[in-house]
């Protein structure tokens, strides 16, 4: 047995038994990133020292039964957009200077240093995590571990990567368009983007409510444990929700009988998915049903609202550079230029428009999960394409938003989403099924999810 190989639940029952300890689970997790890493490219910096110092720390703790919290001795890593305390956080950028003190921990960050985890360093993002794959100036480009000559997606690739190869069952990732669920389903693990202010972020992101941050695991039980821990509020966050009235963990028992559940294939038309996918989905689809949720075909009521998006993200964009010196912005990733050139361009009535649509999306979801509990859909209509490019080869879309039409719009509603893999195509490569629910009901995404796993439909489960 490797114990790159367990999930965070299986660690924390080993400790408990004492039959391995958090140095051990830490030193095969450091060998294990440091072996990928010139193939893959997952992390931007490893924070040795700092984590067999934790390890020792947290060992020494579970020899005298006081483990500090509920991931005690697991490794995390962190994504770098993410502070993490002592370490530069640096965006993918190189427009942001490394020296300075570093002095503070983002909520999670925090939360999780709290309850004891082993921080193993901090994994790559494209620049400002704009978009939806991840290469930088400052890193280059992450690969996807089923096969490094394609994507792994973004923005949190890196994290993907790295929980997909055993690099630490646990991981930090944002999502502002999609950008948890995206590399998890390419990459072939869990990510679940929780309700909007579920886990506090600061500092604030410059995109604004449509940024969250969330767990990308190996599988829903290590998500929620993962959100028991992370998903309370801090004051530093004005937008944070109160603490959640239970325990996700204990909720994933409820399992999905009697859940009403609405499968929509492709949005009612509005999207083209690859057979492959397609199949998949309808396979976990079939399976939910069969555990007991009552699963009718039915699309939510709007159409793609990527003209708001656009809007709303690429005037954020403008907004991270906007006090940038021009000769720092000749740093910058060009596509990331020319989105912030045109967010510069929108006024505060193309600003509010975009509101008004997001808005009335939100009241359209709200009536549709009157109805239903949980919609289903493929998380992305493609698998995995070609690394170092914003968009499949070929395909004539400019932006990768043109690829990802499942995900950015409940960024906009702020609901909870969370991707599963079910599947894999004839190249081997993770298809993912999106499960979102109503805001504030993460306890069904997970349910749903872990239901799943327990039902041995997810691949690469544990």
């Amino acid at each position: 047995m490797q114990l790159t190989d367990l999930t965070a639940v299986q660690l924390l029952d080993g400790y408990r038994k004492g039959e391995f300890s958090p140095v051990e689970a830490t030193t095969e997790a450091l060998e294990r990133a440091r072996r990928i890493q010139p193939e893959v490219n997952a992390f931007v910096r490893l924070t040795e020292q700092d984590a067999l110092a934790m390890a020792r720390r947290s060992q020494e703790r579970w020899r005298r039964g006081e483990p500090a919290g509920l991931v005690d001795g697991v490794p995390v890593t962190v994504k770098d957009i993410l502070l993490l305390r002592g370490h530069p956080t640096l965006r993918g950028s190189k427009t942001i200077a490394e020296e300075g003190s570093w002095e503070e921990d983002a909520p999670s960050v925090a939360r999780l240093r709290e309850h004891g985890a082993v921080f193993l360093g901090k994994t790559t993002t494209p620049e400002y995590g704009w978009k939806g794959v991840t290469d930088s100036p400052l890193s280059g480009v992450t690969r996807n571990p089923r096969d490094p000559s394609r994507t792994a997606g973004g923005s949190s690739g890196g994290s993907a990567a790295a929980v997909a190869l055993g690099a630490g069952p646990l991981s930090l990732g944002t999502d502002g368009g999609g950008s948890v669920r995206i590399p998890a389903a390419f990459c072939g693990i869990f990510g679940l983007k929780p309700t909007y202010g579920r886990v506090a972020l600061y500092p604030a992101s410059a995109f604004g409510t449509l940024a969250h941050v969330g767990p990308m695991t190996r599988d829903a039980a290590d998500a929620a444990l993962m959100l028991d821990v992370i998903g309370v509020p801090d004051a530093r966050d004005w937008s944070a929700l109160p603490p959640p009235p239970g325990s996700f963990t204990a909720a994933l028992a409820d399992g999905v009988r009697g859940l009403r559940v609405a499968y929509s294939p492709s949005l009612g038309g509005q999207v083209a998915v690859v057979p492959a996918v397609a199949a998949a989905v309808r396979r976990a689809v079939a399976a939910l049903a069969d555990l007991g949720a009552y699963v009718e075909e039915a699309d939510p009521d709007f159409t793609d609202p990527v003209d708001a998006f656009h809007t709303l993200w690429f005037s954020g964009a403008a907004r991270v550079v906007q006090n940038l010196p021009q000769e720092r912005r000749a740093l910058l990733d060009p596509g990331l230029r020319e989105i912030c050139a045109r967010g510069g361009r929108s006024s505060a009535l193309d600003y509010l428009a975009a509101v008004d649509v997001r808005m009335d999306l939100g009241r359209r979801m709200g009536r549709f999960h009157e109805r239903y509990d949980l919609l289903l859909t493929p998380t992305l209509p493609v698998t995995a394409f070609e690394a170092g490019a914003e968009v499949p080869k070929g395909s004539g879309l400019k932006r990768w938003t043109g690829w990802t039409p499942f995900t950015y719009p409940f960024n906009l509603t702020q609901q909870p989403a969370a991707t599963v893999p079910v599947g894999v195509d004839a190249d081997g490569l993770p298809a993912g099924l999106q499960i979102v629910a109503a805001r504030h009901r993460d306890d069904l995404v997970l349910r749903a999810a872990h239901a799943l796993y327990g039902a041995g439909l997810t691949p690469f489960g544990s």
